[in-house]
Parts: structure tokens; sequence; C-alpha cells
């Protein structure tokens, strides 16, 4: 796997400049045509992490990969990435269209309830993609176009604007799914489960074999978040319908998966990065999770 893009790797490589006072805009937002973006004629995007988010509308037959999954995708499809999950696309056909907007989480503070890691499509696990019909395509493009038209102004309240027209396309996709998986929040156990989740999931990306994941039991947890072990087992299991355990072991198992697909690491530095204290012990784990082991796994 290749290391974490950030913000300016990318400008250079798209466009071989990089905005003024990058560093210092923490809030970063920008929006592209994704024909405007094709370097060296190949429109390829590397399977990687990056260290912004990004939402793209795609048009054409597309393979887009998303941590341990490849799909493939047809017409138009609107994608949403995060930095936490690696991703990578290829197009299957020369006819590929489309626009993308990336943005520091920064950007987004206040623009929506609650954080925007806690939306069903930023979520590891969650859904990323939405596929359109021709009618929601011209509706998700026109606030593309209103963000390209908007951004190139010397409007002195644009950034509002763009952080409307980003919410405006977040929320067109929560429609599309039930609204019962929105900010379910309301009760101490539902936000001991967030506050676990969100702390689970910022021990990722393993982007180094000298980087080690180091809460991995519910009594780790447990202590890092100053309740009783049985207390957030309870609550967990209440929220979620799955133990502390399996949720830690789920996820272990998907950074596992990706480890094993995108990078030439041997079986014993993955070990390690994943906090077991032996090769055995992880090609075992892993084997009970999959049901095939990590060298069967990364030929498959």
């Amino acid at each position: 796997m290749n290391k974490t893009e950030t913000l300016q790797e990318f400008y250079e490589h798209k466009f071989q400049a990089v905005p003024d006072k990058l560093q210092q805009d923490i809030g970063h937002f920008n929006v592209f045509r994704l024909e405007d973006c094709i370097v060296d004629g190949a429109s390829t995007v590397k399977y990687s992490r990056r260290d912004f988010y990004k939402v793209s509308l795609l048009r054409g037959a597309n393979l887009y990969h998303y941590a341990d999954k490849t799909i493939e995708v047809k017409g138009s499809t609107l994608i949403f990435f995060n930095p936490q999950v690696p991703y990578g696309w290829e197009p299957r056909t020369s006819d590929i269209s489309g626009y993308f907007c990336i943005f520091r989480e920064s950007f987004f503070t206040g623009a929506t309830r609650g954080n925007i890691h806690d939306l069903p499509m930023m979520m590891p696990g969650g859904i990323p993609s939405y596929i359109l019909t021709k009618a929601q395509d011209k509706e998700v493009s026109q606030l593309f176009k209103k963000m390209l038209t908007e951004i190139n102004t010397d409007y002195v309240y644009k950034y509002d604007l763009l952080r409307s027209y980003l919410t405006e396309i977040i929320h067109y996709a929560l429609k599309m799914q039930p609204s019962e998986t929105l900010y379910q929040h309301a009760d101490a156990k539902s936000r001991i489960t967030a506050v676990f989740t969100d702390l689970l999931e910022r021990q990722f990306p393993i982007e180094s074999p000298a980087q080690r994941f180091a809460l991995r039991s519910a009594n780790d947890f447990a202590k890092q978040l100053s309740v009783h072990v049985n207390h957030l087992n309870r609550a967990i299991r209440e929220t979620t319908g799955k133990t502390t355990t399996a949720h830690i072991a789920e996820r272990v198992t998907a950074e596992a998966k990706a480890l094993l697909k995108h990078t030439n690491w041997n079986v014993a530095e993955i070990s390690y990065a994943l906090g077991f204290e032996e090769p055995a012990h992880f090609s075992n784990f892993f084997k009970k999770q999959t049901s095939i082991p990590p060298g069967a796994f990364r030929v498959v």
C-alpha cells in the first residue's frame, strides 16, 4: 500500500503546482471537473489513503477499490471517500466524466449535525457509493457546477455557499437510505458506543510496519474510557447487537485484509503492526475470522 497522500502531493501530481498558503489553509476546499484532472492520458487513481475527504460524481464504467473490497459500477455513481479508508479507482471505458471536490474536516465543521465522520457514508463499514438515475445525476451535477462557478468568484462569503452545496450533496445521498440510520446518539449507551467507535478508528490506518495497534481488548478500551468493562460491553451489545470483542476483531480483520492485499509487508510485519506478539497468533486469528490463512488470502 502506498503511504497516505497529502493535499500537497495531490496538487503536485495533478497540476504540478500547489495553491498559495495551502499549509495555512486549515479548512481547505476545492472542486474540479474530472476531465481536467487526467494526468498523462490516464485517469486511474492509485490505491492509497488520503489525509483529506473527497466526494466524487463518476460517470461511465469504473472499477473502484475501497478498503478490502473491489466493486464495479456503471452509469452515474456518487461516491464518498474518507481519510480512514484507502481507496482507488480505474476506468473500464474511455468515456469517463464527472466532478469531485476535496476538503479537510475543519472545512465541514458545524455545517451539519454531529461530525462528518459520524455520517453513514463516511464511516468505515458504511455505504460509500450511490447509483444515480439520469434525473438524479442532473440534480447532483448542478450542485457541482454551482461549486465550480462559485469557487472562482471574489464573493467574500463564497465558502459558506460552497459548504452549503456540499452539505446538500451529502443530504441528497442520506435521503437515499433509511433515516433511522442517522445520528442515533440520544442516550448514554449510544454515546459511549460512539466514543468507543471513534477511539477504535483513531488507531487506523496502519501505514508503517513500525506503527502498532495498541488497544486490542475490551478491557483496554474500558480503561481508556474510564468505565467498567461490563458497562462498556453492555452498552455496545445493546446499541449494536454485537460484542465489543466482535467489533474489534472485525476492524482488525478489515485492516489485515487491506495490508495483505495492498502492501508487500511480510506476515510477521503485519502481525506486529496489528498488535500480535507472534505471527502464529495472527495467523490463527485471521483464519478463524475468514476461514483461510493470511498467505492464501494474499494470493486469492
